[in-house]
């Protein structure tokens, strides 16, 4: 064993652009989804800073979750797409370590702050009288600290254990980034112990934001379905319904790859579900999250009109 191990070569991924016939389709949404989701983000990061009245808890959260998923979705397609055009698929021993580390802190801090945003809303709309009390700027920060600290805590423990292991001649990772799951495919040592504790430790990172998410929605259902106006039922269900949705696609993607045993996967499964959690989710929260809420299109007019005006006044002069 000893003598097929090689720790520190380059790994291959077989990737998502295995099949001449659609690659080059698949390239194209890929690369459209990616400056979109760009762009999306980083307009919401800019409203919220420079508009007051989005200066609120919910929006300063927001503005964290666009940052955390520009940079999320910034480890892993920038790579995928210049891979493509160069024609390599090669990563060498640390560029996978430094992208499995970066991948599972930045996934993680996204648990856990989708987890407090339901908390939040739900302060909003079930406590509103204590809202400015139990959701204060002190308050808001330490969601932040939480959230990167349970991230960064993930990173620092499971990556040095998963790249610690000697892995054999065949370094093809059958996916399009240095998952955890396809990674140890290739070690050449007994991985039953690591993959308990990582289980362990995806349980912790999973199932307690979700389970909030859960709380928080649904007693924020019973609060909405006792209001008196029909209208301000609609909207809050359909605003509730559209959070539900994305976050499902994101817990419930992750939980497939790290929560069901291995005999329930296949590549083309894995590869198929994360890119749920980790291409589409950062087009989707700045969609259903932001651009469809009254209060950021508001202050995207007022931007696009003192755009307009400072233009008419440059030219003039």
């Amino acid at each position: 064993m000893e003598g097929n191990s090689t720790p520190s070569t380059d790994f291959t991924f077989i990737g998502l652009f295995n099949r001449k016939e659609t690659s080059g389709l698949l390239f194209a949404i890929i690369t459209v989804i990616f400056f979109t989701a760009l762009m999306a983000n980083g307009v919401m990061i800019l409203l919220i800073q420079t508009d007051l009245r989005l200066h609120t808890p919910m929006y300063f959260l927001l503005s964290h979750l666009s940052f955390i998923d520009m940079m999320y979705i910034s480890t892993i397609v920038p790579k995928m797409l210049i891979d493509y055009l160069l024609g390599q698929r090669t990563i060498s021993f640390v560029g996978c370590t430094a992208q499995h580390f970066l991948y599972l802190t930045l996934v993680g801090a996204e648990f856990f702050l989708l987890g407090l945003m339901a908390y939040d809303r739900y302060v909003a709309i079930c406590n509103p009288l204590r809202y400015p009390a139990l959701m204060s700027r002190r308050v808001c920060w330490m969601i932040i600290a939480g959230s990167w600290f349970g991230g960064s805590l993930d990173g620092f423990l499971l990556t040095p254990i998963t790249m610690s292991f000697p892995f054999c001649n065949s370094r093809e990772i059958n996916h399009f980034f240095c998952e955890a799951p396809a990674v140890l495919k290739l070690a050449c040592a007994d991985t039953a112990l690591y993959e308990t504790v990582m289980y362990a430790c995806c349980v912790l990172m999973l199932l307690i934001p979700f389970s909030v998410v859960i709380a928080s929605y649904a007693r924020i259902l019973i609060t909405v379905h006792r209001m008196s106006s029909v209208e301000g039922r609609r909207k809050a269900f359909a605003t509730c319904s559209s959070h539900m949705t994305v976050v499902t696609l994101f817990y419930g993607a992750a939980m497939y790859t790290y929560m069901l045993p291995h005999s329930y996967h296949t590549p083309s499964q894995d590869k198929v579900l994360s890119m749920f959690y980790t291409i589409l989710t950062p087009l989707l929260n700045p969609l259903i999250y932001s651009l469809r809420n009254k209060d950021v299109t508001g202050a995207l007019t007022r931007a696009l009109g003192r755009l307009k005006g400072s233009q008419k006044v440059s030219g003039s002069a």
